[in-house]
């Protein structure tokens, strides 16, 4: 079963990466919008520890302050509204439908190793997909960024 879901995991990667699916995220008013959400809510409802915004997904490290399932909807509720309204306002070809999938994926972090690296994936994805030479050259990442302290 884990090898099985591993493998679908796999291949998951390597769709996104392809850049398959909707890639309005990729548009930087998006981008920038979804950045703006993020930060807004740091050092209040979850700590941000790194984040990246991929032209068709999302990858964040938060330390939550409240309940996992509520931050997400409110991230989702609030994007999906602003691309709804201004994306359409600047011009962009919103898609039809859900701009989310309904469920996200989470795990705990066991220890500070463990933290590192989850870190490092995050960082690495826009390099890995191709996007850009380093994971500081990516503008929509934690990796060349600093955030913000409350």
């Amino acid at each position: 079963l884990t090898q099985r879901r591993s493998r679908k995991v796999q291949l998951l990667e390597y769709w996104l990466d392809q850049g398959l699916g909707c890639c309005i995220l990729g548009e930087p008013k998006v981008a920038a919008a979804i950045l703006d959400v993020l930060l807004h809510h740091h050092d209040r409802d979850y700590r941000l520890l790194a984040w990246c915004i991929m032209p068709n997904h999302l990858h964040l490290l938060v330390e939550p302050r409240q309940p996992l399932g509520r931050i997400v909807q409110r991230w989702k509720s609030l994007t999906t509204r602003w691309v709804r309204q201004e994306g359409a306002n600047a011009g962009l070809e919103v898609p039809e439908g859900p701009l989310w999938r309904r469920d996200y994926w989470d795990r705990f972090i066991r220890d500070e190793r463990h933290l590192e690296a989850v870190i490092h994936y995050i960082h690495q994805n826009p390099v890995k997909a191709g996007l850009a030479p380093t994971a500081e050259a990516w503008p929509w990442s934690s990796a060349g960024a600093k955030v913000p302290q409350a």
